[in-house]
C-alpha cells in the first residue's frame, strides 16, 4: 500500500466510509439535477450538503442494532447533468441499469424528484414485479404543469403511464389538485395522507402497508424531504404544512424495509434554506434505511 492511500481520501464520501466498487453491496450516487423547479430552486446543491452532513452524525442505528461502518459502500459521486432533463434521465438510467445489473443497491441522492422516473426506467424488467412506496407531501400526478409533461410535479403520472409497475403507493399526502386526485382514483394509486396517518396511528398504518405489498416481489422507496413538516426540515424545495414528524418516517421505513428493497433514493433537500438541518435530516433517514436493509438481509 502506498502512502496515497494510507494517508489521503476522497474527503466527502458519504458516511467516511468507502469500499471499492466491486466489494461493495450499495452504491451511492449524487444527482444534482434542480432545472424543473417551480418554486425554490437549489436543490442540485443536496448531494454534497447531505454526504457532509452524514459525516457528522454517528453512525449507529438503534432501530437496526447496527452501525453504518459495517456496512459496503461505496460512493460513485455525481451523475453528469444537463439542462436537458430527458438526456439527464437517460444517463441516469444507463449509470443505474449498470449498477443493477452488477448486483449491487442503487442509494440515490437528488436533486429534483423528477429524477425517480429515471432510476426506475434503470431497473429494467426487474420494476414489473416492483412496488413502488413514495413518500412525500405530494402525488405528483399532474399531466402537465408549467408547460412540462416532465417535470418535479408530473414524473409520478410519467413513472404510471410509461413504466406500469405493478403499484404505487404513496405516503404523507397533504398537497393535491383535483386533477390529481380524479387520476389517482382512475390510475388506482393507493395514498395515505397525514391526516389520516395521524389520526390512525403509525402502528396501524404500518400495519395496512405491509399488507398493502405483502404480494410483490421487490420494493423501490422514495423518500421526498419534504414529507416531513417544515418544522423539521425547511429547506425542501416545495415545504408544506402538517407533515409527519421524523420518528414518524423512521418508525414506517423499520417497518417496511426488508430484503425485497432493490434501490431507494432521497431528494429535494435545497439546502441553501436552513443552517443544515435538513441535510441532517436526509442523511439520518440515508442511515437508517440502509442499516435496516441490511439487517433484513442478514437475518
Amino acid at each position: 500500500m502506498g502512502y496515497h492511500e494510507l494517508f489521503v481520501s476522497q474527503s466527502n464520501v458519504f458516511s467516511g466510509f468507502q469500499k471499492p466498487f466491486e466489494r461493495a453491496d450499495y452504491i451511492i450516487l449524487g444527482v444534482p439535477f434542480d432545472v424543473t423547479s417551480a418554486y425554490r430552486t437549489g436543490a442540485k446543491f443536496g448531494p454534497n450538503a447531505i454526504r457532509q452532513a452524514s459525516l457528522n452524525i454517528e453512525t449507529y442505528s438503534f432501530r437496526a442494532g447496527m452501525d453504518i461502518e459495517d456496512l459496503k459502500l461505496h460512493d460513485l459521486g455525481d451523475l453528469h447533468i444537463s439542462i436537458d432533463t430527458k438526456k439527464t434521465l437517460e444517463r441516469l438510467e444507463l449509470v443505474i441499469r449498470d449498477i443493477s445489473e452488477a448486483g449491487k443497491i442503487p442509494v440515490i441522492i437528488g436533486g429534483e424528484h423528477t429524477i425517480t422516473l429515471g432510476i426506475l426506467k434503470g431497473l429494467g424488467k426487474k420494476v414489473l414485479k416492483t412496488a413502488i412506496i413514495s413518500f412525500d407531501a405530494h402525488l405528483d400526478l399532474r399531466n402537465e404543469f408549467l408547460g412540462l409533461k416532465l417535470s418535479h410535479t408530473t414524473f409520478m403520472r410519467r413513472i404510471n403511464e410509461e413504466i406500469k409497475p405493478p403499484k404505487i403507493i404513496e405516503f404523507g399526502t397533504r398537497a393535491v389538485c383535483k386533477e390529481e386526485l380524479n387520476y389517482a382514483k382512475k390510475a388506482g394509486i393507493k395514498f395515505f395522507t397525514a391526516q389520516q396517518i395521524r389520526n390512525e396511528g403509525i402502528k396501524q398504518i404500518a400495519e395496512r402497508l405491509k399488507q398493502e405489498l405483502a404480494n410483490y416481489e421487490n420494493l423501490y422507496l422514495s423518500i421526498d424531504m419534504d414529507v416531513l413538516d417544515p418544522a423539521y426540515a425547511p429547506a425542501v424545495q416545495n415545504p408544506e404544512p402538517e407533515g409527519l414528524e421524523t420518528h414518524d418516517l423512521l418508525d414506517i421505513l423499520h417497518n417496511t424495509c426488508d430484503n425485497r428493497v432493490t434501490g431507494f433514493d432521497v431528494v429535494e433537500i435545497a439546502p441553501n434554506f436552513d443552517q443544515g438541518v435538513s441535510a441532517i435530516q436526509a442523511a439520518k433517514v440515508i442511515l437508517e434505511t440502509l442499516c435496516l436493509i441490511e439487517k433484513s438481509r442478514k437475518t
